[in-house]
C-alpha cells in the first residue's frame, strides 16, 4: 500500500511532548517574517529572545522579563525591540501541522503564552508607523484606462454571460404596455338597466359580460348582480361563456316583441 495513503488517517505524536511557545505579534512584525521565510530557502533566525532575571529573586517568576530583538536588515523603519508579556493562566493547548499530502502531526504542547508589544522607548515610533499604515489604507488608487479599440472588442460579454446580454445591439427593448386605468362608470337606476338588458336580449339571445359592459357602460360587478337574477350562464356547449335570459323572462320578451 502507498505510504501516503497508509498514514493519511493517523496522527503522528512523536513530538507531542515538545515544549512550544505561543506568541501573539503585531501585523507589522508578522508580515516581514512571513515574506522573509517565503523568499529565503535557508532557515535564518528572524529574532532573538533575551531573558532578564533578577539574581536576588531567582525563584520568583515575576522577576523574569522577556525581550525580543528583531534580526535582519529588511525590517525597515519598524521598531527593533519588543517586550513579551507572559501569561500565567491559559487554557492548555497543543500545536498541530498538516502537510499537502494530508498528514497530521502534533508538534508539541504550549508551555508559555506571550503577548508582544513595542518597548517603552519605541512606543512613539510604533505609533507613527501605525498612523502611516492607517493613512495608506484610506487612500484609494484609481486608474483610468483609455480604450483605443472603438469597435467594442473590449466590451464583449465574458464567458458565462452569453444569454444574459442580448448579442444584437440594434434590438430594441420590448416595452411592456402600460395598462390604462379603468374609467369609473356611474350606476344607472336598476329598473332602467333591466329595461336596457331586455332590449339587448331582443337583439340577440346570447351575450358575453364584456360585450354587455361595453353596450351598457355599467360596472361589471353591478351587471353581474342583474345577470344573476335575469339570466343563465352557459358553462359548456356552443354558447359557452355567455349569458341568456331565463325561460320565464324569455316568454315575456317574446310576448312584448309580438305586440
Amino acid at each position: 500500500m502507498d505510504e501516503d495513503h497508509s498514514n493519511s488517517g493517523f496522527l503522528e505524536t512523536g513530538k507531542a511532548d515538545r515544549s512550544v511557545w505561543l506568541m501573539k505579534c503585531p501585523v507589522v512584525v508578522a508580515k516581514p517574517w512571513k515574506s522573509q521565510t517565503a523568499s529565503s530557502s535557508d532557515s535564518q533566525p528572524v529574532a532573538k529572545v533575551v531573558l532578564s532575571l533578577d539574581p536576588r529573586k531567582p525563584d520568583d517568576p515575576s522577576s523574569m522579563q522577556f525581550t525580543m530583538e528583531m534580526a535582519g536588515s529588511e525590517i525597515g523603519n519598524m521598531p527593533k525591540s519588543y517586550a513579551l508579556n507572559m501569561f500565567k493562566d491559559f487554557v492548555p493547548m497543543s500545536v498541530f501541522s498538516e502537510t499537502t499530502q494530508g498528514r497530521v502531526a502534533m508538534e508539541g504542547k504550549v508551555e508559555h503564552k506571550f503577548d508582544m508589544k513595542p518597548h517603552e522607548q519605541n512606543l512613539e515610533e510604533y505609533g507613527r508607523l501605525c498612523r502611516e499604515r492607517t493613512n495608506k489604507s484610506m487612500i484609494k488608487n484609481r486608474q483610468i484606462q483609455v480604450i483605443d479599440n472603438d469597435r467594442g472588442v473590449h466590451m464583449r460579454p465574458m464567458p458565462g454571460m452569453v444569454g444574459l446580454i442580448s448579442s444584437n445591439t440594434k434590438e430594441k427593448k420590448k416595452t411592456t404596455p402600460v395598462k390604462q386605468p379603468e374609467m369609473k362608470r356611474t350606476r344607472r337606476d336598476r329598473g332602467e338597466l333591466e329595461d336596457i338588458m331586455f332590449k339587448l336580449f331582443e337583439r340577440q339571445p346570447n351575450w358575453a359580460l364584456k360585450q354587455l359592459v361595453q353596450e351598457t357602460d355599467q360596472p361589471a360587478q353591478f351587471l353581474k348582480e342583474i345577470l344573476n337574477e335575469l339570466c343563465v350562464y352557459n358553462k359548456r356547449g356552443s354558447n359557452q361563456g355567455t349569458y341568456e335570459l331565463k325561460p320565464e323572462y324569455k316568454k315575456s320578451v317574446d310576448d312584448t316583441a309580438a305586440e
